[in-house]
């Protein structure tokens, strides 16, 4: 089963790529130059999504159908509302809010690859088998949500962006976030996928 790219995606991606690209000439303009540099990593951010959805066709994984469009409009907020647009400075709780989505989000992708990667046994229950891949699918948000925050490390390092706001702190509660709303994710995904094997049963 190849995924798809959506006419919803392109569409949306394009459009986000024309703003990026008028904000880019406008801070040439105004020389904001770290408006520049940000401009042109969320543009190839933006790309993302779709090399994931090639990569994944050639290994026969499978991504949830909304990957795509979600994850556009995840890096738009992040990156043009949340650094550009200083969404990060102007309300306390859009980082916040963007980590809980990101930790969300990325357990039910990782659900999504367990079926192109784990196969079910004969003996094996279905509850044992659905505990296992929500396992799989935490310690794959985890591992993610640790990688991003290397990602927005070195964007502040080499960009001088303003991504990581409070050291540490800021770093832990992000974690904190991403793991929380995937635990709860994951709870809800493991009952409802019984409640659904029993209906059929």
């Amino acid at each position: 089963m190849n995924n798809q790219n959506s006419k919803l995606s392109v569409g949306i991606a394009m459009l986000f790529e024309t703003i990026l690209i008028m904000t880019a000439f406008w801070s040439i303009a105004s020389r904001q130059w770290k408006n520049v540099s940000l401009t042109l990593l969320a543009m190839v951010c933006l790309s993302i999504p779709f090399l994931i959805t090639y990569i994944a066709n050639l290994k026969n994984l499978v991504l949830p159908p909304s990957f795509q469009s979600t994850t556009v409009v995840f890096v738009f907020l992040a990156q043009y509302m949340g650094e550009i647009r200083k969404f990060y400075q102007i309300f306390w709780w859009w980082d916040l809010l963007l980590h809980a989505i990101f930790g969300s989000y990325s357990l039910i992708i990782a659900l999504y690859l367990t079926k192109g990667i784990i196969r079910k046994e004969q003996d094996t229950t279905e509850q044992r088998f659905t505990l296992f891949a929500i396992i799989f699918a935490f310690s794959f948000t985890i591992a993610l949500g640790t990688l991003w925050e290397l990602f927005e490390f070195i964007g502040d390092y080499l960009l001088k962006s303003g991504m990581v706001k409070g050291g540490l702190v800021d770093t832990s509660t992000d974690l904190l976030i991403k793991i929380l709303a995937a635990f709860i994710t994951g709870i809800i995904c493991y009952y409802r996928n019984l409640k659904k094997n029993k209906s059929f049963s």
